[in-house]
């Protein structure tokens, strides 16, 4: 048997060598955050992309021959390298610029002359600041980020500047911050009013324009109205007793000047003296209470009374107006409010319709009843002109006892706060012989 050896043959399979990504060209040059376009060759499946060894933190693969890749944070010149699967490429060199400042924004956009008020401006490029301007003059800052800065304005005159910062990119354009003189508040008119407030005042300065407050003491006005730039309206929050400084604040600062608002208790009325008198008015009358001074009124029912003297916080002097027969409150009105009530009775004059017994002897004694009607506050009761004593029994009787006299007729007249009466006639006689 013959035999014979054979052997198996192989093909060889040809080898690709790998090849790392190549970079040929970057554009632009910028700060960080620009998005930098790369060209070259072997991109795909590209794991990152570093910026002097720093990653991008966003890259994105166009094709095999295109990446862009945004700029991570850094400075001067740095090799961009790109890494795939197959190695890391070359190095081309990024530059990377500080681009200028500039400000879209500043708040407050104005303030006091006498300047120390926090500002914050706000835009982009602000990494790195140096300086921090109001016109000329430099401000202290703090670059809080590459967007916002914060700065304490300088003392300045009233008109208005433009900030600036600067960066190592440069200057920013400027914008305006207007500084205004302080508010200065002349007057309150009127000064005083209730405890409980709700009253509408003026106030009179100048510098009020733009106003964000008007205080009275530490209370915040109910509201207020700015009429123009050297008054205000402002309604009074409750507050008191006594003086409070009021003040007003706009965004150059708060008024220093001493003006001062009374709070004033209501008045009260304890007491009309006398507590009646005639329709006619015209009578003197005392009304006791407290908190008086500056009264502004003095009513009987709706009728004001035309001629008062206040004599202390405690007293006044009324001269009492007409009125009709009846009782009506009395009231004392002064800033502060309204009093409570007190009454006052107007009266008409009594009038007397029996006399009982109408005659007696010349030598006076004996007892005479009268009626009628308006007796109640009878102040005397005259036989002529002669006073006799009496007692009254109700507001339609009293009882008197009739004066000695000559023999003869006489008047018999009843006098009260509202008037006297007419008179009815009374015979003396002569006494009995014994």
């Amino acid at each position: 048997m013959e035999s014979s050896d054979s052997s198996m043959s192989h093909a060889t399979q040809p080898s690709t060598a790998a090849t790392a990504p190549v970079i040929t060209t970057i554009s632009p040059l910028g700060p960080a955050g620009t998005v930098v376009t790369l060209t070259g060759t072997g991109f795909t499946d590209a794991t990152a992309v570093t910026f002097g060894g720093t990653p991008s933190g966003s890259f994105a693969v166009a094709s095999a021959t295109k990446i862009t890749a945004v700029a991570p944070a850094g400075a001067g010149t740095v090799q961009i390298a790109v890494t795939t699967p197959d190695g890391t490429s070359n190095g081309i060199g990024f530059t990377y610029t500080v681009a200028t400042p500039a400000i879209s924004s500043i708040a407050p956009n104005q303030g006091s002359v006498e300047g120390g008020n926090t500002v914050t401006l706000t835009g982009t490029g602000f990494t790195g600041a140096t300086s921090v301007r109001f016109g000329t003059v430099a401000a202290a800052f703090i670059a809080v980020s590459a967007t916002q800065a914060t700065a304490v304005a300088p003392a300045a005159p009233v008109g208005t500047v433009d900030v600036t910062i600067t960066t190592p990119g440069g200057t920013s354009a400027g914008i305006p911050y207007t500084y205004v003189a302080l508010p200065v508040l002349g007057s309150v008119a009127p000064a005083q009013g209730p405890l409980s407030g709700g009253n509408s005042i003026t106030l009179s300065g100048t510098g009020f324009t733009g106003t964000t407050s008007v205080r009275f003491g530490t209370n915040a006005a109910s509201s207020f109205v700015p009429v123009s730039a050297t008054q205000l309206t402002a309604i009074v929050p409750a507050g008191g007793p006594g003086p409070v400084a009021v003040t007003v604040t706009t965004p150059a600062g708060t008024s220093s000047q001493a003006v001062f608002y009374y709070y004033l208790g209501a008045p009260v009325l304890n007491s009309v003296v006398a507590g009646s008198g005639q329709v006619g008015g015209g009578n003197s009358v005392t009304l006791t209470g407290a908190n008086f001074l500056q009264a502004t009124a003095v009513r009987f029912g709706v009728t004001a009374a035309t001629n008062y003297t206040i004599a202390s916080a405690t007293e006044i002097r009324v001269t009492v107006p007409p009125g009709a027969v009846g009782t009506v409150p009395v009231t004392v009105t002064t800033p502060g409010g309204t009093s409570n009530t007190a009454a006052y009775e107007y009266l008409g004059a009594p009038v007397i319709v029996g006399l009982v017994p109408n005659q007696g002897p010349s030598t006076g004694g004996n007892t005479v009843t009268l009626t009628g009607v308006g007796l109640t506050y009878a102040t005397a009761v005259l036989f002529g002109s002669v006073p006799a004593a009496f007692t009254v029994a109700s507001d339609t009787q009293l009882t008197a006892t009739a004066p000695p006299g000559v023999v003869g007729a006489v008047t018999v007249r009843v006098v009260t706060p509202g008037g006297t009466s007419i008179g009815v006639p009374y015979t003396r006689l002569v006494p009995p012989g014994i």
